[in-house]
This record gives structure tokens, C-alpha cells and sequence, in this order.
């Protein structure tokens, strides 16, 4: 009994790591015939992204589809992790046990809310408001994707750092108290870095999840290939590969560009992903 259950664990986690290997393979061979026709250096760093022009020369340039989805992401990052971190605090910490049932409840509904929805409300409520409050023509903007990424972050941040600060073992908290420390104080200092792993592998949750969105900010971000502003309309790499893939032709350069966007996309969650770990290690050294 005892080996069979450990063949299966052991059989899930080959499966996990065999899919990531596929995907990754597919991504470079997919991606790598574009990068080397256009140029690795023309493609990361070129400033128009005009691949079915017909009077001039077409242009692969990404570079603005990289400044975007990193400056998002980050604007997205900077309003969730506070929010998020401070909102499990309270929920595990010193909400009571029925207010905290409720807003747990709350935070799974949010996170079972689909993308469309989410863009949905903000192309309704927030585009427009936006576009009164800094009186533009558009409310389509980067800050309009900043503000809907970083309402869609937050069920993961909550509900992992939550699972992570519910696992801090009392004594902790007890010995901290014992020394004369106030509540506040033990959390801060105690309770969140004892749960350091899982506040981690939450805020990795929450930047796939802004980098990787594409359905919710195509409907409030304007989708053009501008260099990033806070009140320009932008283009993410996914928005990108969403909106052309459907009508690029098979076997083109511009489908085979939309492969090669992908693939550093993907870079990009990998090395995030590197970064992240790579702290939490020296931290614990």
C-alpha cells in the first residue's frame, strides 16, 4: 500500500516536471526561428511592432510589449503585496474567528471570478472614471491595468500567506509576548518571518498571475503598441499574442513572432521565479 502511494506522488511530480520540459522545448523551437530571422537585438530591442505593414518595411520591435508588462506588473505588485500581506495578517492575527470566516469566504469568490469580468467592471466603471478624473479621451490606460492586476493578485497573495501564517507554530508568538513584546510587534517581527516561505511563493503566485493576464486588461488598457505611460494606452506581451494570433497566417513571420513573445514571457516568469527563490535562500543562510 505504502509503495503504491509513493509511485503515485512520484509518477504527479515526473508528470509536473514533464509537462514544464514540453512546454518549454515547444516555446524554443517555436520561438527561436523569428528572433534569428528578425535579430535578437532588433526584436528586444526595437520600438515598433508593425508586422502586416504593406507600404514600408514591416517591424518585430517588442520593446515596448516588455517596458509594459514589466511596469504593470510591478504598479500591480506594489498596491497587492502591502494589501495582501497586511489583509492575511489581520484575517489569521486579529480579526475575530466569524469576520474572518466572512472575508475568507469573500477573497475565494473573488479569486473564482472570471478574467472577463474582472475587465468587464473596469472597462465600465474604471476607464471612465479615469478619463473624467485626468481628463483624457481614453481611460484605457496603463494605470487602468495596474489598478484591475492588482485586485486580481490579491486571492492569491491572501489565501497562500494566510495557509502560511495559520502553520506558525503558538510558541512563537508566546515566547515573543513572554519577552514583553506588543501583539503588533510579534507579528511583524515573529509570525510573517516564520511564514517567510509562504508570503514568497505567494507574491511568485501573484506576479505569474499579472504577467501572465491578458483577457482582463485587453478590455481597459487600450491595446496600442505605445511605449508605456501612466495614462497612454498600452499593449502587454499576452495582449499581443491574443489579439494577433487569431488572424496571423501559418507559417508567417508575425505567427512566428507571436511564438517568439511567448517564449520571453516565459523567460521572464522563470527568472523571476530564480530571482525569488535565490533571496529566500540567502535570507536563510
Amino acid at each position: 500500500m505504502e509503495n503504491g502511494v509513493h509511485a503515485v506522488f512520484l509518477l504527479c511530480g515526473v508528470l509536473a516536471i514533464g509537462f514544464v520540459l514540453c512546454i518549454s522545448i515547444y516555446l524554443i523551437i517555436a520561438g527561436i526561428p523569428a528572433i534569428h530571422k528578425i535579430g535578437f537585438v532588433k526584436f528586444i530591442t526595437g520600438t515598433k511592432w508593425m508586422p502586416t505593414a504593406t507600404t514600408t518595411e514591416p517591424s518585430f520591435g517588442i520593446l515596448p510589449f516588455i517596458l509594459t508588462s514589466l511596469y504593470g506588473t510591478a504598479g500591480a505588485m506594489v498596491i497587492g503585496i502591502p494589501v495582501g500581506l497586511l489583509t492575511a495578517l489581520f484575517l489569521t492575527k486579529a480579526a475575530p474567528k466569524k469576520l474572518s470566516s466572512v472575508i475568507r469566504s469573500a477573497v475565494e469568490l473573488l479569486a473564482g471570478i472570471p478574467s472577463v469580468v474582472y475587465g468587464l467592471v473596469g472597462m465600465i466603471v474604471l476607464v471612465p472614471a479615469i478619463a473624467k478624473w485626468f481628463r483624457l479621451s481614453s481611460g484605457a490606460t496603463l494605470l487602468a491595468a495596474i489598478l484591475v492586476l492588482s485586485i486580481m493578485v490579491l486571492p492569491s497573495i491572501i489565501n497562500v500567506s494566510a495557509t502560511a501564517l495559520d502553520a506558525v507554530a503558538e510558541e512563537y508568538e508566546s515566547a515573543s509576548l513572554a519577552l514583553g513584546a506588543t501583539k503588533t510587534e510579534t507579528y511583524f517581527r515573529v509570525s510573517l518571518p516564520a511564514a517567510k516561505s509562504g508570503a514568497a511563493a505567494s507574491i511568485v503566485l501573484g506576479i505569474g498571475r499579472a504577467i501572465g493576464e491578458a483577457m482582463a486588461i485587453i478590455m481597459v488598457s487600450g491595446n496600442v503598441a505605445n511605449m508605456p505611460g501612466l495614462l497612454k494606452s498600452v499593449r502587454f506581451m499576452t495582449m499581443a499574442i491574443a489579439s494577433e494570433m487569431s488572424y496571423a497566417a501559418v507559417g508567417s513571420l508575425q505567427r512566428q513572432a507571436l511564438f517568439s513573445i511567448g517564449l520571453v514571457l516565459f523567460l521572464f516568469i522563470m527568472l523571476i521565479n530564480a530571482i525569488l527563490n535565490l533571496v529566500i535562500k540567502r535570507k536563510k543562510v
